[in-house]
């Protein structure tokens, strides 16, 4: 990408005067002037220099030291995905900066903005192998939108400008900016203007009028179409836009699990999930409809199965800033490239109101099926051991739909994207494209952050709350009132089902011995309690949503549940399994 960058001049943003400053306090300065108030990270030599700066400015900057480089990457995360303000993370050379680089990788497949500043070996040394040297520009190459190493002072307020601009632009991502220790040191005259935009660079294609009336007319003549729509509804601010569309033309609308929320749950538009553990009746339609309308999703692996069989029947409508998911993996019959608020706001009028009763009950029919195999006995369960299902279940009614969740990945994060209810959009918050595991607690933390006015509760299972199970050191220290939640069924439980399911119940190295987590957390003086029974489920969670502290729950759940309904990896979505 050019470096070349457009520059404003807004005297309300820029500063106008030069003063001669430490490249150190620079980065400072750079990231005031970008409206930061808070950073995630953690010290090291090759960054000590920004921190000793950070330690004249805590007046105006707030830094939260993680106790470990990948959770400072994920607490960015979840601030950035609640706030919709660009997420910033710190660290030292060598370890500290390939410790960014599964925070990075998540980031960059779930296009959440982050800005993370790496320090770096003096310039002279570079390459020569010292102490605590990696090429973290190299590494990181493959899973940041863009990346630059400074190695001079004087290039600090341009790159670090340019960096903003491409973190939060277009389809955001992850931007990482590596830092020789000398150019932090170095003396220069510092002026600083924000990027609006960089040559080469078009973050937001304008709308092709004629692509928004072709698609408008499929969606006029179609008998039975079918809306799913992702993540690109939230990130561009779409939500009201979405609404308008589904309830003029009735058209049902389904999620993938980083759509959740844009859209309240309980709309009697809203058909639920798509994908491998979606629900049933928009996965069996996808293959049923006439018409596919895709706002703002990508397509993934896990929303289509088999793509050889994917709504072949269907024309395909595709809404969708990043051109490079256009044909990627499904074919479009119209593909409306733009900011989805933009281009919906100039679809909306061309739209014939409509009702699509017949097919809607379609819908109707077969959420009945799901019903009455799978989703009853997981919300309703009459057997002795407590499922996941009914765990969050009791959250919803407690917070009355309006919490934060944040889900780590596994058996529980399905669970509980199938189950969690939400009134307000950027409520839910997971690891979809990577799945990393550990992910919750510290973007929980993150979360919070960016909402305090908002409860968060952290769903997570036993194996990944160990992954990252350092970060409770956080919440003590900072007292962030964060609920977690640690649905514990002694197991790795998302492989112990397909161990079920497909590998003849041989169980190889999923089984879980646990320490006990409510003494781990009663360590970092978190109010924690541990249910085992049904009785006592409800009260307890009531009790942790009302608590303005830091709570811990550990719930203790059935060993061999599994998540159903399913799409066996390589099926069709027609194939999908409700046992």
């Amino acid at each position: 990408m050019n470096t070349e960058t457009i520059r404003e001049k807004s005297k309300s943003t820029n500063m106008k005067t030069a003063i001669k400053i430490s490249g150190a306090e620079a980065i400072i300065q750079c990231l005031l002037a970008e409206g930061v108030d808070l950073i995630y990270g953690y010290p090291g030599g090759a960054i000590m220099p920004v921190y000793d700066e950070l330690y004249k400015f805590q007046d105006k900057l707030t830094h939260i030291l993680t106790r470990h480089e990948q959770g400072a990457t994920h607490a960015a995360q979840g601030y950035a995905r609640v706030s919709g303000k660009v997420g910033v993370a710190l660290a030292t050379s060598g370890p500290g900066a390939t410790n960014l680089v599964t925070g990075l990788a998540d980031a960059q497949i779930d296009s959440t903005p982050l800005v993370c500043i790496t320090g770096q070996v003096i310039s002279q040394l570079l390459g020569s192998d010292a102490f605590q040297e990696t090429d973290i520009v190299g590494i990181s190459t493959p899973v940041t939108k863009w990346n630059y190493q400074i190695t001079k002072a004087s290039e600090i307020p341009e790159i670090l400008a340019k960096a903003f601009y491409i973190a939060k632009s277009g389809r955001p991502g992850p931007v990482l900016i590596d830092i020789t220790k000398d150019a932090q040191f170095e003396m220069f005259d510092f002026l600083y203007e924000k990027c609006t935009g960089v040559r080469s660079y078009n973050p937001v294609p304008k709308p092709n009028i004629n692509a928004i009336t072709q698609a408008a007319k499929l969606i006029n003549e179609a008998k039975k179409p079918m809306i799913v729509f992702g993540q690109g509804v939230i990130l561009g601010q779409a939500e009201g836009e979405l609404k308008q569309l589904v309830e003029k033309a009735g058209i049902p609308a389904a999620w993938t699990i980083l759509g959740l929320s844009a859209m309240d749950t309980d709309h009697p538009l809203n058909v639920g999930m798509v994908g491998m553990h979606g629900n049933y009746a928009p996965n069996v339609l996808t293959n049923e409809c006439d018409l596919l309308i895709a706002i703002g999703m990508r397509f993934d692996d896990r929303v289509t199965g088999n793509l050889q069989t994917y709504a072949k029947q269907a024309k395909v409508i595709h809404f969708e800033i990043d051109p490079a998911e256009i044909n990627k993996n499904v074919i479009s019959e119209v593909a409306v490239l733009g900011n989805s608020k933009e281009t919906l706001q100039l679809l909306l009028p061309m739209i014939a109101k409509n009702s699509h009763e017949a097919w809607h009950n379609e819908f109707k029919k077969r959420y009945e099926i799901e019903y009455n195999e799978v989703i009853k006995h997981d919300i309703k369960p009459t057997k002795d051991g407590l499922t996941m299902g009914e765990v969050i279940e009791e959250i919803n009614i407690a917070s009355n739909n309006s919490a934060i969740i944040v889900t780590d990945v596994g058996q529980h994060q399905m669970i509980a994207c199938r189950y969690a209810k939400f009134n307000q959009s950027k409520s839910n918050v997971t690891s979809g494209g990577l799945g990393t595991m550990g992910f919750a607690l510290p973007a929980a933390i993150g979360a919070k952050q960016g909402a305090m006015d908002r409860e968060v509760v952290a769903i997570i299972g036993d194996g990944g709350f160990q992954m990252t199970i350092q970060e409770l050191g956080v919440i003590f220290q900072h007292k962030i009132p964060v609920k977690i939640v640690v649905l514990n069924n002694d197991h790795l439980g998302m492989v112990r089902q397909w161990q079920e399911l497909f590998f003849e119940r041989r169980y190889a190295s999923t089984v879980m011995v646990n320490p006990d987590f409510v003494k781990i957390a009663e360590g970092y003086s978190i109010a924690s309690k541990r249910v085992s029974e049904r009785k006592d489920l409800k009260a307890t969670i009531h009790e942790m949503i009302a608590s303005k502290e830091p709570y811990f729950l550990e719930v203790k759940v059935e060993k061999e549940g599994n998540v159903f309904p399913m799409i066996p990896t390589g099926a069709s979505v027609s194939d999908i399994r409700l046992k």
